[in-house]
């Protein structure tokens, strides 16, 4: 068995440490089902000292304060896992089971060169905003301004599908804005949270307490980041019933919540594009990538009605042109999910579309050449816009058709849903497309295949999507405060 690269211990006010008592849970390759190690499983006692430690490092040091600290520390961060890549790679796979050539992009290569953008614009950013005179109220004039400071602690809490692009997004936003970090990874991907522990403490100047890292065999650990007084912010990706499950904890002590949730994107392709269904089964097959485990992918392919069979039936031929395997393979498009609860609960899904009247066209099982691994079938439906199939959030390599009669119908259709995080047109007139996608209520949009993906752009989504933002200026001020300042003139 390969000596992957791995961490197996907590970092704790600055100390590499086990879990309390020792505990560990095993890692498991989800493409060959293997165990290729252990991580610390941290406990109650183990949490408790994380925040202790992130609320001593913001309350007595000067962390918050220290610009050029902060960017120091990211750059320097950046830095070792440039030097470690291949090392990480291979890691990343065995425990992710995300296919190389996704690696390179979203997987690791793009988040790890978003390290010194975070750098650069806190030193750009405009920490304080002069207002100008006035003499509110009949007081004599004053001078006033804004200043702006970090909210304090931050439990970031991070789902498995990208860990690595999740980690480093919030701890690293968080972090350039002064904050203090509690970081909770995902149970099934706990070597990308511990890395980035052990590189912190081994290569970066940064205070003790100022970043924690923490992994644990039970999500549910995280409740206790979400009610604990001592942390001034949550940030969390994953599930919609984990987002408002978090809204209801942390309301009675009015603390500052960003959730990233789910989504159910639509693509449009308008009645004016040349070869619909040839463009609807090369998108359609596009929801395979990383076993469709990504919360932006485009999983509703809306036609028109008079091209719904044919683009039936190339999408049937695209999905199962679609290679699926080993992800080290660098010709792999689909790999497993991520873990086997991830597997049952895709093809649960499957088979209640089924039972609810959609037509399968494609998969629906497990691959019948991929004895071991949590893989299943590219799977695709044709359905109504009210199905079981088009509403609910698969998160695997699941496509789902809906024909349209017109341009409102579309529209229609395509904000038919609780979800509001993304979506996609395709027109042969770009204006009419600009329209269109203007009145699709969600928080991005691809327009004829532009990507809006960057560390500079904001993402988040309206509806049951989330709350706030994660990157770009709308990102970076979810972890700020804003103090108005007023003193006598002259």
């Amino acid at each position: 068995m390969t000596d992957f690269f791995r961490e197996e211990r907590l970092l704790i006010d600055g100390e590499l440490v086990q879990a309390s008592g020792g505990a560990t849970y095993e890692n498991i390759n989800p493409a060959t089902e293997e165990v290729i190690g252990v991580a610390a499983d941290a406990r109650s006692e183990d949490i408790d000292r994380a925040i202790a430690a992130a609320r001593r490092a913001f309350d007595d040091t000067d962390w918050a304060r220290d610009h050029s600290l902060r960017a120091r520390c990211l750059r320097q961060l950046h830095d070792a896992f440039q030097e470690n890549l291949d090392a990480l790679r291979e890691s990343y796979i065995a425990e992710v089971g995300c296919p190389i050539n996704m690696t390179y992009g979203p997987g690791i290569d793009a988040p790890v060169e978003s390290l010194k953008y975070y750098a650069d614009f806190l030193e750009k950013f405009e920490w304080t905003e002069e207002l100008g005179t006035a003499a509110p109220l009949g007081a004599g004039e004053a001078r006033r301004w804004l200043e702006r400071e970090a909210v304090g602690v931050v439990a970031a809490i991070t789902a498995w599908n990208f860990p690595h692009e999740l980690n480093l997004k919030k701890v690293g936003w968080a972090l350039a804005a002064g904050c203090t970090v509690v970081l909770k990874g995902a149970p099934a991907t706990p070597w990308c949270t511990l890395l980035l522990g052990k590189f912190f403490h081994e290569n970066t100047d940064i205070p003790a307490g100022v970043i924690n890292t923490i992994t644990s065999s039970q999500n549910g650990i995280g409740e206790q980041l979400t009610k604990d007084p001592r942390v001034d912010m949550v940030s969390f990706t994953g599930s919609t019933a984990t987002g408002k499950r978090i809204l209801e904890v942390t309301a009675p002590f009015i603390k500052r919540v960003a959730l990233e949730l789910g989504g159910k994107s639509a693509l449009i392709l308008m009645d004016d594009l040349p070869g619909i269904p040839d463009i609807a089964g090369q998108a359609g097959a596009s929801v395979c990538m990383h076993s469709g485990q990504g919360c932006a992918m485009l999983s509703r392919i809306l036609v028109p009605k008079s091209q719904l069979d044919e683009s039936a039936q190339k999408l049937a031929a695209a999905m199962a042109n679609v290679k699926v395997g080993d992800p080290n393979d660098p010709e792999t498009v689909q790999g497993p999910q991520c873990s086997a609860d991830q597997r049952d609960r895709v093809l649960a899904l499957i088979e209640e579309g089924i039972e609810d009247g959609a037509r399968l066209l494609c998969g629906g099982g497990r691959p019948k050449d991929q004895p071991k691994g949590y893989y299943v079938e590219p799977t695709a439906f044709v359905a109504e816009p009210d199905s079981v199939v088009a509403q609910q959030e698969f998160f695997g390599p699941v496509q789902c058709l809906i024909g349209y009669d017109d341009e409102e119908d579309a529209i229609r259709i395509a904000n038919n849903s609780s979800y509001g995080l993304s979506g996609g047109i395709l027109c042969a007139d770009i204006e009419r497309a600009r329209r269109v996608a203007r009145r699709i209520r969600t928080g991005t949009m691809m327009i004829n295949g532009g990507m809006w993906y960057g560390p500079d752009v904001p993402f988040g989504g309206y509806k049951n999507s989330g709350l706030g933002r994660e990157n770009g200026a709308a990102g970076f001020e979810e972890f700020l405060e804003i103090k108005a300042l007023a003193e006598p003139v002259g």
